[in-house]
């Protein structure tokens, strides 16, 4: 495909982001309907100004193996015969960018002053960052730090999709490099946004991907209290994302000495109930687990002792109530949950 097919579209921002939604089960799905329509969801509809909606096309014909066709993800419906030589629907993946498309599209990012517009780049970016080619050339071309510039972007929109696109480029370990520099901001965003948000999901993930190796956890320890206190005032879906940072965190005993030490707080312990889902208790159980496997001299357990709140006093101390809740829950219904208490215990 010749660039000269691509470049034109490119100065028409509103026909190239009707398209590039890209597809990806994380992220904002565009439909294709009646005939080749794009039709965006009931929620991006609504938000957008009578103006907008009104300067947006109806019906969008693509080249096909143009740019716009290639970034979407979607089936698309060709134009007719009589406008090209080929026709019928192409099926094209985000995976199959060239290096000259991804260019743009971080060019595009730079450039737009409408929120809605570079949310929908960044959906693009982000799925294209699934595929192991594009994460090494999104590198290569000095994007990571053109997408975590947008870290701070006004609209929440497009903060959420800026995290979901370095979580995609963060399982690429060279990406990790680069993308270590942002974890305080990170750290700050989850503390910053509501409660249960998409921002603090999309946050958690990604640290969840930088901390699966030892090489970047040191950069998360004085997190571990707000992991902590994430556990006891967020739903099901956080919940369960905090403790997949705290399980990699407590795999490595470089990083118990931290984890023991950090403030807690004291209801913790009441997630070792039955109630809880099953998805929640197993994560904490293994996170529990780790902590158990840890031997403090008895030098370091008294100095731990004296301090207020800390991790050690809620669930390892001898007055901690986790003990009696744990044999609690080896009459639970679910087989793997009484696995995991029994290892516990034994």
């Amino acid at each position: 495909m010749g660039d000269g097919s691509v470049i034109p579209r490119l100065g028409n921002m509103k026909a190239l982001l009707g398209i590039v939604a890209g597809a990806g089960a994380s992220y904002g799905l565009y439909k294709l309907i009646s005939g080749g329509s794009f039709k965006r969801n009931k929620k991006s509809a609504t938000s957008e100004s009578p103006s907008v909606r009104s300067n947006q096309p109806s019906e969008v014909t693509l080249q096909p193996g143009s740019l716009l066709a290639k970034v979407s993800g979607l089936d698309v419906v060709c134009p007719r015969p009589t406008d090209v030589a080929s026709g019928g629907i192409i099926h094209q993946s985000p995976g199959n960018l060239e290096p000259q498309h991804l260019k743009m599209l971080l060019s595009c990012l730079q450039t737009s002053n409408n929120s809605s517009d570079r949310c929908r780049i960044m959906v693009t970016l982000g799925n294209a960052a699934a595929f192991t080619v594009n994460q090494n050339l999104i590198r290569e071309f000095e994007g990571i730090p053109v997408i975590a510039g947008f870290l701070s972007d006004p609209a929440a929109e497009v903060r959420v999709q800026t995290l979901n696109a370095l979580n995609n480029l963060c399982m690429n370990i060279q990406n990790q490099e680069q993308l270590k520099v942002y974890v305080p901001q990170v750290l700050e965003l989850i503390e910053m946004s509501p409660v249960n948000s998409d921002l603090q999901l999309g946050a958690l993930r990604l640290l969840t991907n930088l901390s699966v190796t030892d090489k970047h956890q040191h950069l998360l320890k004085e997190s571990i209290t707000l992991l902590l206190s994430l556990l006891v005032v967020s739903n099901e879906a956080l919940q369960v994302q905090a403790l997949k940072v705290l399980v990699n965190l407590s795999s490595n005993p470089d990083m118990m000495d931290d984890i023991v030490q950090a403030q807690a707080p004291a209801s913790v312990v009441l997630l070792f109930d039955a109630r809880t889902a099953s998805t929640v208790l197993l994560r904490l159980l293994t996170f529990a687990g780790n902590l158990q496997a840890w031997r403090p001299s008895a030098q370091v357990a008294d100095e731990l002792r004296r301090k207020q709140d800390c991790l050690f006093r809620v669930m390892l101390d001898e007055s901690s109530q986790l003990h009696s809740r744990l044999v609690q829950l080896l009459s639970h219904p679910d087989g793997e949950i009484q696995a995991q208490v029994a290892r516990i215990l034994t």
